[in-house]
């Protein structure tokens, strides 16, 4: 199994176009040791030639052009994407779609009936895409049990589960969350056995995800900020990350303790907010991930399981 990361950043990507933290400003500046990202999307093949895109950035039209096996090569029109899996229906993980709308072949999108009902009413991006190369919409079941595999992508089998969490402000159950408003999805090498977990909106280790992280030899979760208190510490938010549905690396009950019974598997964080110090090679808080052997994804990360 090849995993390309496209896009590492949480919405708005690094450097934030309105943003003057010390991050976003030191970069800028060239003040800092980091590096840029776009924001966050993967793709995973089977066999190196087929693609499953994870989300549809904002950024999708350079992250095809930064990544060859995504390109047209084998007419004078195609892709090597053969479908889409949206973990959720927000902004930054769905807006790209409308950048794939040349063609006249309908674009295979795999979702829960949530995302769906997200997508086709209170940000009607579906409805648009009708209008233009269509849309096949391929449901995806959330219990934890039920697989499915999508047509063209060899070896790869798929099982996702429901994840705590709130669905997009435009949702029009906004305030009644629903399960399938956002999944985590276990991607299966049926070849090999090696399988990966991602997740890159993760609230809480809920009890029936440790059963399938503990299968998994790659982790590559919800990497948005360092502390619970970030965004209010600096001013832009009222909100906890928990209560938007992040769970913090640092504290009790953080990511990196959530994540240390995991023993044999890769751990890598992704959708890595503009605030978080984690961005800085040089961090304190860079070194004490890597101390727990958790690694910080960046645009065009290669991973082989």
């Amino acid at each position: 199994m090849q995993i390309h990361v496209l896009g590492a950043g949480a919405g708005g990507g690094f450097p934030q176009w309105n943003c003057n933290c010390p991050n976003c400003d030191g970069l800028r500046k060239g003040t800092i040791k980091a590096k840029r990202r776009t924001q966050s999307s993967i793709c995973v093949s089977g066999d190196g030639i087929n693609w499953v895109l994870f989300n549809t950035s904002p950024d999708i039209l350079q992250q095809i052009q930064e990544f060859p096996p995504l390109q047209p090569a084998r007419a004078i029109r195609d892709s090597g994407i053969v479908g889409i899996v949206l973990i959720d229906a927000q902004i930054d993980h769905t807006t790209g779609l409308l950048m794939l709308r040349e063609g006249q072949v309908k674009r295979e999108i795999w979702c829960t009936d949530m995302v769906y009902q997200d997508l086709t009413t209170g940000n009607p991006l579906l409805n648009i895409l009708g209008h233009y190369c269509g849309v096949n919409h391929h449901p995806i079941a959330v219990d934890g049990q039920t697989t499915f595999e999508i047509p063209g992508a060899a070896n790869l089998r798929f099982t996702a589960v429901a994840l705590k969490s709130a669905a997009p402000p435009y949702s029009p159950h906004r305030n009644d969350p629903h399960p399938g408003d956002t999944i985590g999805v276990l991607i299966e090498d049926t070849k090999t056995g090696k399988k990966c977990w991602y997740s890159p909106g993760l609230g809480e280790i809920e009890p029936h995800l440790p059963p399938l992280l503990e299968q998994a030899d790659c982790i590559m979760v919800d990497g948005t900020f360092w502390t619970n208190t970030e965004m209010i510490d600096m001013g832009l938010m009222t909100k906890t990350a928990r209560s938007i549905g992040h769970l913090p690396q640092s504290g009790e009950g953080g990511m990196m303790e959530a994540l240390s019974p995991y023993k044999k598997a890769r751990k890598v964080l992704i959708h890595i907010n503009n605030t978080n110090p984690i961005l800085r090679e040089d961090s304190a808080e860079r070194a004490e991930l890597e101390r727990h052997g958790i690694e910080v994804a960046y645009d065009g990360m290669d991973i082989v399981l």
